[in-house]
């Protein structure tokens, strides 16, 4: 433990080999989005008896509908997701699933343009950015009184660092899911990166004032010597916290429907990733910025 921050440099080869394969993935195929980006329509249909999701989407798929995603809601209901279509195939769909499966009751229709698309991306990469401005001059201001030459903007531009793996590797996950499995980008998943942005930035804080506090306690040891000393003082404490979440969603991913399953599986690889990220490479960068440029 008491050289964790030596091994800094097998900490970052790590990292780079988890956000690799994510990477090559979204340079190639980019990410499957969803009709709260593309547009397109929204319904859902509530049937009087229980029916095969795998029938449902070969029926609607068979009247001419371009189906995204089909998700249980409730008992004996589904939300389709599907491509820009016109009025008269939404009405042929309905007609042929109520031939195969009786009587449907037509709970919403929804129409989701091209326009509300393009804004929910503006608004989620402005959000995103925000946050991390934000982040950075909260540290800074937190941290102004700590010993020189530690600059505190350091640990609100690493902190800012740290999370930027985290997005990338859950968007780099989400990029492999959607072209392998057809997992699509909606506007849960931009809920579930601002919560692990959130989540990873508290994490970090935990370390990150640990060694604050240390630093005026140990004037004479060097920065990577205290840097070790409030991992090892902080570690059992993040790794509870992150562990009492990840039970949490597990048991959300289990038993929380099909309905936000994606939502709970990007949740999940971000507040692990998180966890990471906190513990070692925000604090390990921070010791490399220390050691280059601090002294």
């Amino acid at each position: 433990m008491n050289t964790l921050m030596n091994k800094k440099f097998i900490f970052f080869i790590i990292s780079f080999l988890i956000i690799l394969p994510g990477t090559i993935s979204l340079v190639k195929y980019g990410l499957n989005l969803g009709i709260d980006f593309s547009g397109g329509v929204l319904l859902e249909y509530k049937f009087e008896k229980t029916i095969e999701k795998d029938q449902l989407s070969t029926v609607i798929t068979n009247s001419g509908l371009s189906v995204s995603s089909i998700a249980e809601s409730g008992s004996n209901s589904y939300i389709i997701k599907a491509k820009h279509s016109e009025e008269g195939q939404i009405f042929e769909a309905q007609k042929k699933v109520e031939e195969k499966f009786g009587k449907v009751t037509v709970e919403r229709v929804e129409s989701v343009g091209p326009v509300i698309g393009s804004e929910t991306t503006k608004n989620a990469v402005i959000a995103i950015i925000l946050a991390a401005v934000m982040i950075v001059l909260y540290l800074a201001f937190s941290f102004r009184k700590v010993p020189r030459p530690t600059s505190p903007w350091r640990f609100g531009i690493v902190a800012v660092l740290a999370l930027l793996h985290d997005v990338l590797v859950v968007v780099g996950v989400f990029s492999i899911l959607g072209h392998y499995l057809g997992v699509e980008i909606d506007i849960l998943f931009v809920s579930a990166l601002l919560t692990i942005i959130g989540f990873s930035v508290h994490d970090t804080i935990v370390v990150f004032d640990r060694i604050r506090e240390n630093l005026p306690k140990h004037l004479s040891k060097r920065f990577i010597e205290v840097a070790n000393i409030s991992i090892v003082q902080t570690l059992v404490r993040s790794l509870g916290t992150s562990l009492t979440v990840v039970f949490v969603l597990l048991a959300l991913l289990l038993f929380g429907g099909e309905s936000i399953k994606w939502f709970v599986v990007a949740l999940l690889v971000g507040i692990i990733s998180g966890t990471y990220s906190s513990i070692f490479n925000a604090t390990a960068l921070l010791v490399l910025w220390e050691e280059k440029l601090g002294h």
